[in-house]
């Protein structure tokens, strides 16, 4: 494991960027939010790229809304009108999303140095304390995530999290992926197959209406091998809503571990395996960058140039009771593990 320092925050708290390696695989990871800053691995001919996006330099990442490969708490996604009920109390959170709150409010976890709590060649284990009250959430809530690298190209990310009062808690990763390399252009050829029969219906906001939609017969069926770009300009309302895609696969499951989704680029040969224990995968097709951010390769990353598989519960579950719970509570303890396994193909 390599350390070294990444800068300082507006605040002035330091900044370390952490290298884990194991074979073909490197990544590089910040305290700073959790983020996944870069993952290297060979393509078929064995030429090393770097396949995840993000900022240049820590401002950069500060500047920007787009939580490029961090971890995204106290709750992923969208909480409709920033409001939720919860044991006879109604909590307001801070909206920074016209009316709503998303991806836990303007301050969320990927505005967080966090502690590190183990450091390895191969593992490294962060910890943050959320104070009762953060963001408008109720409790103290103790969160640790390690990341792992695995043999045969695995990075594998493992929540845990407890709590001293009931809380609505979803956690996942914002990794942006281009498969052929961060700095390649857009994702439009990758093949992307989702294990999954329906996505959430959501309404003009993109908060869940509630209705499971199937996905045969639409632009979102992805359930044999097909490209991103094949679809993604049909003319459905809700991928104009969206501006692509940017909805929540139901996956099913019973909590262990499984292959949901595989993406392939035909170009470079590189493969991806996303395994979650997750009910919820959000599919993102990077669709709000629009120009104004240069990467951490020195370009400007555009719409489309990269997809997102986030492993999460439901948005706004805490307001839909036939969702999957999202609620911690004091007496159980929060667990869940999303692996990206990175393979070649000939």
């Amino acid at each position: 494991m390599q350390a070294a320092p990444f800068g300082r925050t507006r605040t002035g708290e330091a900044v370390t960027a952490y290298t884990l390696a194991h074979g073909t695989l490197r990544v590089e990871i910040l305290d700073y939010g959790g983020i996944v800053r870069r993952i290297e691995a060979p393509d078929r001919a064995g030429r090393v790229a770097n396949v995840v996006l993000g900022a240049a330099d820590l401002p950069g990442y500060e500047a920007s809304d787009a939580h490029f490969g961090a971890i995204i708490g106290r709750y992923a996604n969208r909480i409709a009108g920033g409001r939720f009920h919860l044991d006879g109390r109604d909590f307001q959170l801070p909206a920074n999303e016209g009316r709503n709150t998303m991806h836990g409010g303007p301050e969320g976890f990927d505005r967080r140095v966090w502690r590190v709590a183990e450091a390895g060649a191969d593992r490294l284990v962060l910890a943050y304390r959320s104070p009762d009250g953060e963001q408008g959430f109720p409790g103290n809530l103790d969160v640790t995530v390690t990341y792992r690298l695995e043999a045969e190209g695995t990075l594998a990310i493992d929540y845990a999290a407890v709590t001293d009062r009931p809380t609505p808690l979803n956690l996942t990763n914002h990794s942006y992926v281009n498969l052929a390399g961060e700095d390649a252009g857009d994702v439009l050829g990758h093949v992307v197959r989702i294990a999954a029969d329906a996505v959430l219906a959501t309404d003009a906001e993109q908060i869940p209406t509630g209705a499971l939609a199937p996905v045969a017969g639409t632009p979102f069926d992805f359930r044999n091998p097909t490209a991103l770009g094949a679809r993604i300009r049909a003319a459905h309302p809700q991928l104009a809503l969206a501006h692509g895609y940017d909805h929540t696969y139901v996956l099913g499951g019973d909590g262990t571990l499984r292959a949901v989704a595989w993406a392939r680029d035909p170009t470079s040969g590189r493969c991806l395996t996303v395994a979650t224990t997750q009910p919820g995968l959000q599919l993102y097709t990077a669709n709000m960058l629009d120009g104004t951010v240069t990467g951490s390769g020195g370009g400007l990353y555009r719409a489309g140039d990269a997809v997102c598989f986030e492993a999460q519960g439901f948005p706004d579950a805490p307001n839909h009771l036939g969702f999957p719970n999202t609620v911690l509570r004091p007496d159980e303890a929060f667990r869940a593990t999303t692996t990206y396994r990175f393979s070649v193909e000939p």
